[in-house]
């Protein structure tokens, strides 16, 4: 019994044996220990908290589910900043004789992280202001895909070729978006079609309209139109314009479904689609050698 009395010792003394000292205050292994285990059970409740409040406090409200994921994230980092500070002053450090470092620190810190606390501004005013959600069509720089997540510093946006794609929140504040699926996921595609001058425009109109209402991807309602657009250099070109939701992702398919069958039908109608064609004059200048 004295042998274990005399171990537990040791390690109590070796454990309390200081290591270095910031400030005032002296740092041991047992200090360290503590920092740990504290920390990292205080991150365990943050993100618990977290959950609870975005999926099951608000979750009955009418509150829209990228507010309430706002709301939870600003209450998980603020527990965060209070918690920490509880323990190190729980761990027996003074914090003000650590608060010139932690200034030093906090404007080196910051100028390195300009960037990555823009984004997360950008991220709260997001999930706030909504201007974007998961399951939104989108185009931004060059980018256009799905809305997959919206975390507080990027969104994943999923492309038609299944790419994953990171975006920093940054850019849906400062940069143009373009989101197809806004109000809702009705969109309309204009489609130019041309033919030749000597077909009769109400018959091109008639088959066209006929070829977008067959189309099981094409909306019944607002229903699909045909505008003649313009004379042009070789043809008249009409602009097919229709409605979808299916194909809000896909519309290169829609296109190429609705340009096989015009194709078709206008080979049974007897409909011609003409190329641009020039017609070259050479006129020939007689030398005056030659007379």
């Amino acid at each position: 019994m004295d042998n274990i009395t005399a171990w537990l010792e040791s390690i109590v003394d070796a454990l309390s044996v200081p290591l270095f000292k910031m400030g005032d205050s002296a740092f041991t292994l047992w200090m360290i220990i503590y920092l740990i285990l504290a920390t990292i059970i205080l991150i365990i409740v943050a993100s618990a908290l977290n959950k609870l409040i975005s999926y099951r406090l608000l979750a009955k409200s009418r509150i829209d589910l990228g507010v309430r994921i706002a709301v939870g994230s600003i209450v998980k980092y603020v527990l965060l900043v209070i918690g920490f500070v509880v323990i190190l002053q729980t761990a027996g450090i003074n914090l003000s004789s650590i608060t010139i470092l932690f200034g030093a620190l906090g404007i080196g810190i910051g100028f390195g992280l300009q960037n990555v606390t823009n984004n997360f501004v950008s991220g709260i005013i997001i999930l706030f202001e909504r201007p974007i959600k998961v399951g939104d069509r989108i185009e931004v720089s060059d980018v256009a895909g799905d809305v997959v997540d919206i975390s507080m510093r990027a969104t994943t946006i999923v492309t038609n070729d299944n790419i994953s794609i990171i975006v920093p929140n940054s850019q849906f504040i400062s940069g143009t978006v373009i989101n197809w699926s806004h109000t809702d996921r009705n969109v309309r595609f204009n489609f130019p079609v041309g033919v030749s001058y000597k077909e009769d425009p109400e018959t091109v109109r008639q088959v066209l309209i006929g070829i977008a209402t067959d189309n099981p991807g094409v909306l019944k309602s607002p229903n699909p139109d045909v505008l003649f657009s313009e004379y042009a250099e070789s043809a008249m070109v009409f602009n097919l314009r229709v409605w979808t939701r299916e194909y809000i992702n896909r519309p290169g398919v829609l296109k190429s479904q609705l340009y096989y069958e015009i194709a078709r039908r206008f080979r049974e109608q007897g409909i011609e689609i003409p190329f641009p064609q020039r017609d070259v004059h050479i006129k020939h200048m007689r030398r005056d050698d030659e007379e």
